[in-house]
């Protein structure tokens, strides 16, 4: 009777063990994704997306790119002057940029209307995009325009906030959302971190920082992204191209954020918010391209589509 009695204690001990061992296994299982607040979530990113690529200085604002050669190079709507503005836009000559040794500064015609930050100008030392990407911005009119460093290469970037394509966006057309590109990756550390060359669309190249590799499976295959880390960003930038480049998509491939890992270095991969380069939007935008190793050999059919808009073109 007693030993009868051990074995049914037993048995039920080993279910209690199985149940508590059951129990705290569904406990570790991941929520199960919120397919309704995702969707919004989708439709939120695109909202505040395309409320940037729209905005006064979005891209599709760009009107004009020239590079700067030592010395002075006068600007105004002239077209004999080396920085061209628009037509009717801006007096024949409204000043000069001069490029020396590296630096550059504007000297503005007194009644020619260039204002920064709300003030006249007549001299004034300027501040690149490779300043934390917060260059000096000259205004005239409805035109803003600043300085960007490629390299050793200088160049004034012009906006125009009445630029047609602007004011004619035709949005942009998406892949359906699509849960399964919304991926779990584990992410490899590379120690130490090492440099990949990325090369832009006017031919440069320069070396980037990439902390690890992004490596994800799909279909049965396993893929890998090497991704950038942007001074001062908590985000990994990736730039891919795929099977669906220069057919659904632009040529020159697309651009993707992801959150940095955890401590257990996972993160999500959304390819869901997957979008165009300026350089779909703007021939004068200088655009980096996805490096070899981020091509990938299958079709990402999530994010955004290529844009068929005023003015498109394509680069590849």
């Amino acid at each position: 009777m007693k030993i009868r009695y051990l074995k049914s204690r037993n048995i039920m001990t080993l279910i209690l063990s199985a149940m508590i061992l059951l129990a705290l296994a569904c406990s570790k299982q991941k929520p199960k994704l919120d397919e309704n607040a995702y969707r919004q979530e989708i439709e939120n990113y695109r909202s505040k997306r395309i409320k940037n690529l729209t905005s006064d200085d979005g891209w599709l604002t760009l009107v004009g790119l020239y590079w700067l050669q030592e010395g002075e190079n006068k600007f105004g709507s002239d077209p004999h002057n080396v920085v061209v503005l628009p037509q009717g836009k801006s007096p024949a000559v409204a000043g000069s940029f001069f490029l020396e040794n590296g630096n550059v500064r504007v000297e503005a015609k007194p009644d020619s209307g260039v204002t920064s930050e709300g003030k006249p100008v007549t001299t004034l030392a300027l501040k690149t995009d490779e300043n934390a990407g917060k260059p000096t911005v000259l205004h005239l009119g409805s035109l803003s325009f600043y300085v960007i460093k490629r390299g050793d290469q200088f160049g004034i970037r012009v906006k125009d906030s009445d630029n047609p394509p602007r004011k004619q966006f035709a949005g942009i057309q998406y892949f359906p959302t699509d849960t399964r590109w919304r991926i779990e990756a584990r992410f490899e550390p590379y120690n130490p971190q090492k440099k990949i060359p990325i090369t832009n669309v006017l031919g440069q190249t320069s070396d980037e920082v990439s902390p690890g590799a992004i490596v994800f499976e799909m279909n049965g295959n396993t893929y890998r992204l090497d991704p950038i880390l942007e001074e001062g960003s908590d985000e990994l930038f990736i730039i891919f191209a795929d099977q669906t480049s220069a057919r659904e998509t632009y040529g020159a491939g697309r651009f993707l954020y992801a959150a940095k890992p955890g401590a257990d270095n996972r993160l999500i991969l959304d390819f869901n918010k997957a979008y165009n380069p300026p350089c779909a939007f703007t021939p004068y935008a200088t655009c980096p391209l996805p490096p070899q190793q981020n091509r990938l050999p299958v079709r990402v059919e999530a994010g955004e589509k290529k844009y068929e808009g005023l003015g498109h073109h394509e680069v590849s």
